[in-house]
C-alpha cells in the first residue's frame, strides 16, 4: 500500500510537470505557430507556405568541449625579458563556442588522407602529396632522427600522438574536409541524402564502359594504361576510373556548395527533404540540421580556452594564473600520487627532455599522447607543452593594442563566392579542385593588416630594383638584380600566422597560454600541431566546465 501511495504521488508529480511545461510554453507570446507581429499562421499550405521553424540551438560537434564565453584578462603574465612585448595585457570578452579535447592526432589525418586516396587516388595523385605532413621536419643535422621521419606518421605506435608536419593551410584545409563530412553524415542520417556509394570511383573494367559512357556523356572514363601481367598474358592492359571533373562536380558533398548552388544535388540518388506541403526541398541553414563549421580558434579563444577562467563560488575568477591548470608551478604540488611530477610535456632544462631512468617525469622525450597529463578545468587537454597550436589569427605585434573588445580577431576577409559565365550564357559557381567554391574580395575586404602598427611590416620598400648583381660585382656576367635594402625587407606578411602553447621541445616560458610566436602559414615544424574549433549560436552555452554543476 505504501508502494501505491509513492507510485501515485511520483505519477502527478511527473503530471504536474507536464502541465507547468505546457503552459509556459503556451503562454509565451513568441512562437512558431502564429506571427505575433502579422496575425498570419505559420505553416499554412493555402497561403503563403511559410515554416517558421523552433529554435533548435547549438548541434554539439563530436569529440569537443562546450565553454562558456566570458570575460578575462588577455595577454601577458609573467616576466621575461630578451621575449618581444607583443602581447600587452588586455581585458577582453569572448563569446561561448566549442573547442576539441583533444589535439589532431595521426590516427585523425590518416583518416583524412584515406578519405583522399579512395576520392582522388587515381586522378588526382598530387593532390594526396598536397595534404600529407612533412615528415622531413624531424631532420635535425646533428641528431639521429630518421626514425620518426620514417614512423612517427604511419605507425600504430604514434595513432593517438599529435601530428606534426602540417602548415596553417593544411590544418585549414582539414577544418573544411571535416565540416562536409560530418554535415554530410548529418544529412545522412536524417534521411535527407542518401549515404555516397564510394565503389562508383573504384577502377571499372571493359564490362561496365559502355553502361558508364552512355549513362554519362558529359564525362568520359580516364583511361589509365597498365603494364602487362606475365603470369596472366590475356588480362586487359587497360582500365578505367571516374574521371576527375566527375568527382569534382557530382561526387564530393561540400557544404557552401549544397547551401549557395540552388541547382547542385549530389548523385546517386540522394534525396532532398520533404516539406510539409510535400514538396521536396534542400536542407537551408535554417532547419539547424548542419554544424556551422570547424575552423581553428582564435588567439582570444584558444588563450580564454586554455586559461578557463571560471567562477568561483564568490562569482570570482583567479586572475594571474601561469598555466592551465591550478597553481603556478609547473610541477603537481597537490595530488599525493603524483607529487613532483611535470604537468605539461616541455624541457626543463639543457638536455633535460623527460627526467631520468628509472624515474622518468614528463616520459616523452618528443611528443606525447593527446589524452596524457590531466586536463584544464574546461576538460581540455595539453593546452601546455606537447606541440605548440595554430590559431586563426595573422600576427601582428600590437594584436592587442588594436582589436575588438569582444572576439578579439585579426585576419577578417570579407570573401564572396566566385562566378564565371557558361556557354550558355548562365553565370555558374568557380570550384576548386577539391570541389569547393572559390571565393574572391577586393582590396577594402582584406582586413589582415587593418590599423597595422608593426614598425616591421610598415617599412617601405616599394621602389624599383636599379642596383646590380653581385656576380657583376666579381666580373661576372649576370642579368640578376639585387635590391641591397632586402636586408630591411619585414619577415611579417599578412600570412604570418599565430601559434601558442609550448611544445615538447620548448622551455617553461612558453608553456605558459599568453605567450605567442608566429610562422608563416604555408611553414610546417615538428613542434607545431592544431586543434579545431566550432562557433555557437542562439543561446551561450549554460556552462563549459565538466567540474562544476550545471
Amino acid at each position: 500500500m505504501q508502494n501505491y501511495i509513492v507510485m501515485r504521488n511520483a505519477g502527478n508529480i511527473a503530471l504536474l510537470a507536464l502541465v507547468v511545461v505546457f503552459s509556459a510554453c503556451s503562454n509565451r507570446e513568441l512562437n512558431t505557430r502564429v506571427s505575433n507581429t502579422t496575425g498570419w499562421n505559420y505553416f499554412d499550405k493555402n497561403t503563403t507556405k511559410f515554416e517558421a521553424i523552433e529554435g533548435v540551438g547549438n548541434v554539439d560537434p563530436v569529440g569537443m568541449v562546450a565553454i562558456q564565453g566570458g570575460t578575462f584578462t588577455k595577454g601577458e603574465n609573467d616576466e621575461f625579458l630578451t621575449a618581444p612585448r607583443d602581447n600587452t595585457r588586455r581585458t577582453l570578452t569572448v563569446n561561448s563556442f566549442y573547442m576539441d579535447k583533444y589535439e589532431v592526432t595521426n590516427l585523425n589525418w590518416r583518416e583524412y588522407e584515406n578519405w583522399m586516396n579512395i576520392v582522388f587516388g587515381h586522378v588526382a595523385p598530387n593532390l594526396i602529396k598536397k595534404m600529407l605532413p612533412d615528415s622531413t621536419v624531424w631532420r635535425e643535422e646533428m641528431a639521429y632522427n630518421e626514425p620518426y621521419e620514417i614512423y612517427y606518421y604511419r605507425h600504430p605506435a604514434f595513432s593517438f600522438y599529435p601530428v606534426v608536419g602540417v602548415s596553417w593551410n593544411q590544418c585549414m584545409d582539414y577544418c573544411r574536409w571535416r565540416t562536409d563530412r560530418v554535415n554530410e553524415l548529418a544529412l545522412v542520417q536524417g534521411g535527407y541524402l542518401a549515404m555516397p556509394s564510394f565503389q562508383e570511383l573504384y577502377l571499372k573494367g571493359e564490362d561496365e564502359v559502355s553502361a558508364w559512357d552512355e549513362a554519362n556523356p558529359d564525362y568520359p572514363l580516364v583511361e589509365i594504361p597498365q603494364k602487362e601481367d606475365p603470369a596472366n598474358p590475356e588480362a586487359p592492359t587497360e582500365l578505367y576510373a571516374v574521371p576527375f571533373e566527375w568527382i569534382r562536380d557530382k561526387f564530393i558533398f561540400n557544404t557552401e556548395k549544397y547551401l549557395y548552388d540552388s541547382d547542385y544535388t549530389p548523385d546517386f540518388g540522394r534525396r532532398p527533404k520533404t516539406d510539409f506541403a510535400g514538396n521536396d526541398r534542400k536542407i537551408t541553414r535554417e532547419d539547424g540540421v548542419l554544424v556551422v563549421g570547424y575552423r581553428l580558434p582564435t588567439e582570444a579563444e584558444w588563450e580564454f580556452a586554455a586559461f578557463a577562467p571560471i567562477a568561483g563560488e564568490d562569482g570570482l575568477t583567479i586572475e594571474g594564473k601561469l598555466y592551465p591548470w591550478s597553481g603556478y608551478h609547473p610541477r603537481n604540488l597537490k595530488d599525493k600520487k603524483l607529487l613532483g611530477q611535470m604537468q605539461a610535456n616541455f624541457v626543463r632544462g639543457r638536455g633535460d627532455m623527460m627526467g631520468v631512468s628509472g624515474e622518468l617525469n614528463d616520459h616523452y622525450v618528443i611528443t606525447g599522447p593527446v589524452d596524457e597529463y590531466q586536463p584544464n578545468d574546461f576538460g581540455l587537454y595539453n593546452m601546455a607543452g606537447n606541440v605548440n597550436e595554430w590559431v586563426f589569427d595573422v600576427y601582428r605585434e600590437t594584436t592587442n593594442q588594436e582589436t575588438s573588445e569582444y572576439n578579439s580577431f585579426r585576419g577578417n576577409i570579407y570573401a564572396k563566392p566566385l562566378k564565371s559565365t557558361a556557354e550558355d550564357g548562365s553565370s555558374v559557381f568557380v570550384l576548386d579542385s577539391l570541389g569547393r567554391i572559390e571565393v574572391t574580395w577586393e582590396g577594402d575586404d582584406d582586413k589582415r593588416a587593418w590599423k597595422d602598427g608593426d614598425y616591421a611590416s610598415l617599412i617601405d620598400t616599394d621602389f624599383p630594383l636599379d642596383t646590380i648583381g653581385m656576380k657583376a660585382l666579381r666580373g661576372e656576367e649576370s642579368e640578376v638584380r639585387i635590391d641591397p635594402t632586402d636586408l630591411l625587407a619585414p619577415r611579417i606578411t599578412k600570412e604570418t600566422r599565430v601559434y601558442k602553447g609550448g611544445s615538447w621541445k620548448d622551455r617553461v616560458y612558453w608553456i605558459n597560454p599568453s605567450s605567442r610566436r608566429y610562422l608563416d602559414q604555408d611553414k610546417s615544424t615538428s613542434t607545431i600541431g592544431f586543434r579545431c574549433a566550432m562557433s555557437t549560436v542562439g543561446n551561450q552555452i549554460p556552462n563549459g566546465s565538466p567540474t562544476l554543476k550545471q
